[in-house]
């Protein structure tokens, strides 16, 4: 589920009172001690034989990626995520945490998250030892058994591992006693899921620290005698540009990833207004046309020679312009106390200035920025419009301006005035049905129908186009 900004922050989740509350309780319910690799696998075999779905939330993978990830976890491989800015790696690896048991059991004070019947640290074994079938146990929710670290250069082999506490020395605990350490993220995940977001931006004699992590599975704490196996299943993302030159994976590392699986911008157009409707938070309407323009525009910026394709248009330009056109329609219905915020066209110009700083250019387009995305704005449109109203008889529209006539809409200009120049216009009926608004469309709706059909009129060179200095948008005759 995606959570939106506007819902508080939920409790965390209460195991039932049903569950076992000691190691001799446990055993004599009949619990399993897995891995966190053989309960992904369990789990997710699970799910493909239920079918019921495996990645909630992750739009466009079906075919591609999602396939290479189901493989690496059944291979209980730890991986790479590598892919452009804004293609969901992060969210890809925040989903692997549904495939993990609901509620699984760790010894009660354990800072390691260890597992009853597999204590691991040198405190933990000697509670077991001293209580054993009376060990007290709690239960831990899969949503806290997920760490993420994004790599930041000032990351270090403490943070990720850990490091002497000097209050643990302080309170009398001598330096040869393992019990001084404080663990990192990454042990503090035991039994769970660890992601390091941007792998290639951590340093590489960081990188060496997760060397043992990903092979030998244990940690090593300065120069203690301490091998604490680990249980973890370690993902990384990384972009393509940071992988080879920026920063890089050092090749022992890389050698010690089970799998590398490549991610990618929406395949097809259905997919790209898939993922807008999933993830934009919309505050007014946005009929479907217009989400359409949008991921016809985005497309078109990724294909465009003026934008430098190493860097990528992230989905996020996408999401950000539906959110944008919806704002718009939601401010002209607060300033024309309109009863329904429904975006048209007009609402959409306002991307080329908002989403610009979302794109890199080439170096030889300083300056033309807007201009560029204006021009494959209008391109965009008109595709739409060919899409959804091509085959229609507009002549109705035409024929209100080819006398002499003129349609003003705009940002500003109420859906009633709109909706009073056209009057009864012959075939408005059909582009209503065409854009998907029923047989009973709000005055809103209809305003955004004829105004798109306008726009398009004027980009298929049918109608001309003027800007008056109110800010008001003119169609006339050619």
């Amino acid at each position: 589920m995606t959570v939106t900004p506007d819902q508080a922050p939920s409790a965390l989740p209460v195991a039932p009172a049903d569950l076992p509350r000691t190691a001799g309780e446990l055993r004599s319910s009949g619990h399993r001690y897995r891995t966190v690799k053989q309960e992904l696998r369990e789990n997710l075999l699970a799910r493909i034989r239920s079918g019921e779905e495996r990645f909630p939330g992750v739009v466009g993978y079906e075919d591609t990626v999602l396939p290479e990830l189901e493989r690496a976890l059944l291979a209980g491989h730890d991986l790479v995520l590598l892919g452009e800015r804004g293609q969901g790696k992060t969210r890809v690896i925040r989903s692997l945490v549904s495939l993990l048991d609901e509620w699984t059991p760790v010894i009660a004070g354990s800072e390691l998250n260890e597992h009853p019947f597999h204590p691991v640290s040198p405190a933990s074994r000697r509670a077991a030892e001293e209580a054993g079938d009376d060990l007290k146990i709690a239960w831990l929710h899969r949503s806290m058994r997920y760490g993420e670290k994004l790599a930041t250069p000032d990351t270090s082999v403490g943070d990720l591992i850990g490091d002497v506490d000097p209050i643990r020395v302080a309170q009398g605990r001598t330096l040869g006693d393992p019990e001084t350490i404080h663990f990192g993220l990454v042990p503090r995940t035991n039994r769970g899921i660890f992601a390091v977001n941007e792998l290639p931006d951590l340093a590489e004699r960081i990188q060496v620290a997760l060397l043992n992590v990903l092979e030998e599975r244990d940690i090593q704490v300065r120069g203690y005698q301490l091998r604490i196996p680990l249980d973890v299943l370690l993902v990384a993302s990384a972009n393509p540009e940071d992988y080879t030159n920026r920063g890089r994976i050092i090749t022992p590392l890389k050698d010690r990833f089970g799998a590398e699986i490549r991610t990618h911008y929406p395949l097809d157009l259905e997919l790209e207004t898939e993922l807008i409707r999933q993830e934009a938070q919309l505050h007014a309407e946005v009929p479907e046309h217009l989400v359409e323009v949008i991921a016809r525009f985005t497309r078109a910026v990724r294909e465009s020679p003026a934008v430098d394709s190493r860097s990528g248009v992230s989905a996020r330009f996408a999401i950000a312009g539906a959110e944008t056109v919806s704002a718009s329609a939601l401010r002209r219905s607060a300033l024309l106390g309109e009863p329904d915020a429904v975006a048209r066209i007009c609402d959409t110009i306002t991307v080329t200035s908002t989403l610009r700083g979302k794109v890199e250019f080439e170096s030889g387009e300083e300056g033309r920025e807007v201009e560029i995305l204006a021009h494959l704005l209008r391109t965009a449109t008109a595709e739409t419009f060919r899409a959804r109203l091509s085959g229609l008889d507009l002549s109705g529209f035409t024929g209100i301006v080819s006398e002499g006539g003129v349609i003003e809409t705009g940002e500003l200009v109420p859906a009633e005035e709109v909706l009073r120049q056209v009057g009864r216009v012959p075939g408005l009926a059909k582009v209503l049905e065409r854009l998907g608004f029923g047989d009973a469309p709000t005055r809103a709706q209809a305003a955004s129908a004829v105004e798109f059909a306008l726009e398009g009129l004027h980009l298929t060179r049918r109608l001309s186009k003027d800007l008056t200095e109110g800010g008001r948008t003119v169609y006339g005759s050619k």
